[in-house]
């Protein structure tokens, strides 16, 4: 995030100085000893260089963010899948320590679970809920 703040303040000195340089030349010409046909032939000429620049311009950055876009839908598919695949893993732990913990309730009830059981069944069944509550956090 850091590096696209860079960019866009690396832009937009890039295009205020290219407007301020304009500006600068135009008034340059304007003051300039020449005849009013030269003058304004000189004027053309570097509109028409300034539009081929911007045009040139525009097209790298058009092309700079095509693949911007392209590099991003890699990532954003990439960390979705690993996401999902988080979130799976996540589901099938917390579905196991639900298990566990209702077979350690059942041999509690009957008399057949130590104290050990039902503390590590809390412990797991703590974790897969922590482990998955953090799928659902805003």
């Amino acid at each position: 995030m850091v590096l696209r703040r860079k960019e866009h303040i690396g832009r937009k000195v890039a295009i205020g100085s290219a407007i301020a340089g304009a500006a600068g030349y135009l008034a340059g010409i304007l003051t300039a000893p020449k005849a009013g046909k030269q003058t304004r032939q000189v004027i053309a000429d570097k509109a028409d260089d300034l539009k081929n620049d911007t045009e040139g311009q525009l097209q790298e950055l058009n092309t700079e963010l095509k693949e911007l876009i392209k590099t991003t839908k890699v990532k954003t598919v990439a960390l979705s899948s690993s996401a999902r695949a988080e979130f799976n893993e996540a589901v099938v732990k917390a579905k196991d320590a639900q298990n566990k913990s209702t077979q350690v309730l059942k041999a509690a009830k009957a008399g057949e679970a130590s104290d050990p059981d039902l503390n590590k069944a809390v412990k797991q069944a703590r974790m897969a809920i922590k482990n998955l509550g953090k799928f659902f956090k805003n």
